[in-house]
């Protein structure tokens, strides 16, 4: 049976873009899926959502050539200053802080507008010979047989692929026809997201305050300007979404404090719940998931979209390596490979911010002393330090060629 096309990806978001460019790239043909129509997908204005990018996913975006087209809007993150406390009474005097001058590499990463990385992955898309974009389509149903996939799309055409690859989000219908189920839980907490103009220069330094509620980070964007992502328990950031700019600010500042003068909101204000979600399986006969399709974690560390360029690079290594040795690249064997290679670190990741946030986002005293004692063991240790900084630079495990700045 003829194919339309080597590779179908559901989801025209980051992720689905980044694998179709990295595999079109060695020749492979591309067909992206999405259901919003390219118009709704983009933002000519700044709406407040930015994406902290580890130094080995700008990497990825350098091979798969986009990056030169987002580097001019991106603001590198110099250095982390980790804090415990609650609101109104500042910092604890015990902290992490981790400066990039203690790597070779360079910056630990890059915070990046969403309004710029998704404009630049979707000019690189239209521009690339070998991906087709259908804008505005659903899958209705996927059939698997021994050679191939199947797409039905509602508007009653089809595609046929060798492989289907799900990157649709947590929500993944690609995972759900495939049979793959979930296992996961609420935080009841919400994330206030949004941006903020400040009167002082934040010098590249993003920080995270852990106060009982959740989490507050604070990162650098380009000018002065920073990133807010906000965890409160859902009651509450209920009643603080619902206030008006003037009172929602009123409520920031004091956890926010003034070491960066006045501040102003930059932008749309944006919630979403939080949870944990883990696909039983990263992969199924003919199918693979990645991203927030196989993992969504909190983000308390900001890892969440790090962890779905880690799937693009490693998938996009597998198949091209697949195509090399004259493999069938939907096979069975290639797609455990893959699962091999990520399903251990992502579980790693899920249980680690899942862990954090439990161990952070409470006001039991003891726990409290235990880990500001150990914040303080972790920062007086230079090699411990190290550790961390490597770890969110993305250095760390078994990086694919292109989060290691090679070729496929």
């Amino acid at each position: 049976m003829e194919f339309d096309t080597d590779i179908a990806i559901v989801g025209g978001g980051l992720n689905g873009p980044a694998l179709g460019l990295a595999l079109a790239q060695i020749g492979l043909r591309v067909t992206i899926i999405d259901r919003l129509q390219t118009q709704v997908r983009e933002t000519p204005g700044f709406d407040g959502r930015s994406y902290a990018l580890a130094l080995t996913s700008t990497r990825l975006l350098d091979g798969i050539g986009v990056w030169d087209a987002v580097a001019d809007h991106a603001q590198p993150m110099l250095e982390i200053k980790v804090t415990d406390g609650r609101a109104g009474e500042g910092p604890s005097p015990f902290f992490m802080h981790f400066d990039h001058a203690e790597i070779e590499e360079g910056p630990m990463g890059h915070m990046v507008e969403d309004r710029h990385l998704r404009s630049a992955l979707m000019q690189a898309v239209a521009t690339t010979d070998g991906i087709t974009v259908l804008d505005g389509e659903t899958v209705t149903t996927q059939t698997v047989d021994a050679s191939g996939v199947t797409l039905s799309l509602a508007n009653g055409k089809s595609v046929r692929a060798k492989l289907l690859v799900g990157a649709d989000g947590r929500g993944s219908g690609t995972a759900t026809r495939a049979g793959i189920k979930r296992i996961g839980w609420g935080y009841g907490q919400t994330a206030l997201v949004c941006a903020i103009a400040h009167e002082k220069p934040h010098d590249g330094v993003a920080h995270q305050f852990f106060m009982p509620p959740g989490p507050l980070a604070i990162l650098p964007l380009t000018e002065n300007r920073s990133s807010i992502v906000w965890s409160e328990t859902a009651e509450n950031a209920a009643r603080i979404n619902a206030l008006p700019d003037d009172a929602y600010l009123d409520v920031l500042r004091p956890r926010f404090g003034d070491f960066l003068g006045e501040i102003s909101l930059a932008g749309a204000r944006y919630t979403y719940p939080l949870s944990l979600s883990l696909a039983h399986s990263m992969v199924a006969p003919r199918v693979a998931l990645l991203g927030d399709a196989a993992h969504g974690v909190h983000p308390i560390a900001g890892q969440g979209l790090n962890a779905g360029m880690r799937d693009v690079a490693a998938l996009a290594e597998v198949i091209a390596d697949a195509r090399r040795r004259g493999q069938d690249i939907g096979s069975p064997t290639v797609l455990d490979q893959y699962q091999l290679w990520r399903r251990f670190d992502n579980t790693a990741l899920a249980l680690a911010t899942d862990s954090f946030n439990r161990l952070f986002s409470n006001d039991n005293p003891l726990i409290r002393i235990a880990r500001d004692m150990g914040m303080a063991a972790i920062n007086a240790i230079p090699g411990a330090r190290r550790g961390f900084i490597r770890e969110a630079a993305g250095l760390t495990g078994d990086l694919p060629r292109l989060m290691r700045g090679e070729r496929l």
